[in-house]
């Protein structure tokens, strides 16, 4: 799978000396002696995957400027500006400050589960970077259950947050992370479902397969899914208005209350790199990847241009939107968007057993699967919307209780 890559081939080809034959380069002579051709293998491995993290890691310490500074834009004010031209060393100063700031462990704490926390919590952000094809010929692995893979990793921090408020002793961390238990498992089931759709078009797993089976950006052919996923991303990742979480009027902090220092570091840039992550796989699933108009511009460059437009979709959303209550939103997951992911599996079921020949679909095919879906997702969310309104309270009327 490695050979696959274009990065790993240059690579691998720079250092490796020996037959041609055997290691698919066009030249026989590289910079490494034949007595050392088992180390270009590793070098070539551990150097994709070291620029590739931290290239996703400094993105997500970026990222918090950039969401500083928008979301102060949006509320008429500057935002961070002290640290660097335009505050844009801010980023750094937090990293200092919380590198040299003492961390501090509650007597009541549960010490080995409340240092793991947050390294479980950073750890799936990382781990999906090795299955994003981030441009042509540019991914870690071709993983063939790699949308699964994404899925399933990613459901690590449900643990990882329990575990931060369940360690600590703390009550109203406790709360923090019964209702993220709640809101995680909840809203993981609506996403799920709705990338069953993109599989039964695309037939494989594979992030790759689904990239280039996108003759039509799946975001038309698959809008109530699109829907779906950023809706229930946004809760999955705590964001407004889902971040009942971490609601400082209820709960302080909520999970990490208890955590300082570069454990709360980590926490805060799990969640930061997180909306990245979440981006990319959006980029992937339904803006057709690293695939763009033009084809002067390297596709490694249209796939981060969509990723960091979905992730300013995410800032304007938290900028917008009010916080709901607890109740509305564990409705909004079992009574909008599950009902809605069934009608989407159902829909495009039917239209994969008469468009889907021998499993291939024409862009005409495509295009006819989109005018339907479009319609169906208006009236699905018409519908459910009065249900949900009616059901749940999810009305302009101020109810007053005596």
């Amino acid at each position: 799978m490695l050979s696959e890559n274009l990065w790993f081939h240059n690579i691998y080809c720079f250092l490796y000396t020996g037959d041609t034959a055997i290691s698919g380069c066009s030249n026989a002579t590289g910079l490494l002696p034949e007595s050392l051709n088992w180390m270009p293998y590793y070098i070539a491995g551990f150097s994709m995957v070291l620029v590739l993290i931290n290239i996703f890691m400094a993105f997500g310490a970026l990222y918090t400027y950039a969401e500083r500074r928008l979301i102060g834009r949006f509320q008429s004010r500057v935002g961070p500006n002290r640290a660097g031209p335009f505050g844009i060393l801010q980023p750094v100063a937090d990293g200092i400050k919380l590198l040299t700031k003492e961390s501090m462990i509650p007597d009541q704490a549960d010490k080995p589960v409340y240092n793991l926390a947050p390294i479980i919590m950073l750890i799936p952000v990382i781990l999906v970077v090795a299955v994003l094809p981030v441009g042509e010929g540019t991914f870690m692995t071709d993983l063939n259950i790699a949308l699964l893979f994404a899925i399933s990793i990613t459901a690590l921090t449900t643990i990882a947050i329990f575990m931060a408020g369940f360690s600590t002793g703390n009550r109203f961390a406790m709360l923090g992370a019964m209702r993220a238990v709640a809101q995680l498992i909840s809203y993981e089931v609506p996403v799920v479902l709705s990338t069953v759709g993109i599989i039964l078009l695309t037939g494989s797993l594979s992030l790759v397969d689904v990239v280039e089976a996108q003759a039509i950006p799946f975001i038309l052919v698959q809008p109530l899914a699109f829907l779906i996923f950023i809706i229930g991303g946004s809760a999955e990742m705590n964001r407004t208005p889902f971040d009942t979480v971490e609601a400082e009027s209820e709960l302080i902090a909520g999970y990490h209350i208890e955590y300082g220092g570069m454990k709360f570091a980590m926490f805060q840039l799990a969640e930061y790199a997180s909306v990245l992550i979440n981006s990319a796989v959006i980029t992937t699933l339904f803006l057709s990847g690293w695939e763009g108009p033009f084809s002067f511009i390297p596709s490694p460059i249209w796939f981060l241009l969509k990723m960091f437009f979905m992730a300013f979709c995410f800032i304007w959303i938290r900028a917008t939107l009010p916080r709901l209550r607890m109740d509305q939103v564990m409705s909004f997951a079992w009574k909008f968007l599950l009902p809605l992911s069934l009608i989407n599996i159902f829909v495009t079921a039917i239209e994969v057993l008469i468009f889907g020949v021998n499993g291939t679909f024409t862009q005409g095919d495509l295009w006819i699967i989109s005018g339907i879906n479009i319609i169906v997702s208006i009236i699905g969310i018409v519908i459910f919307s009065k249900i949900l309104e009616i059901d749940s309270g999810f009305n302009t009327q101020f109810k007053v209780t005596v």
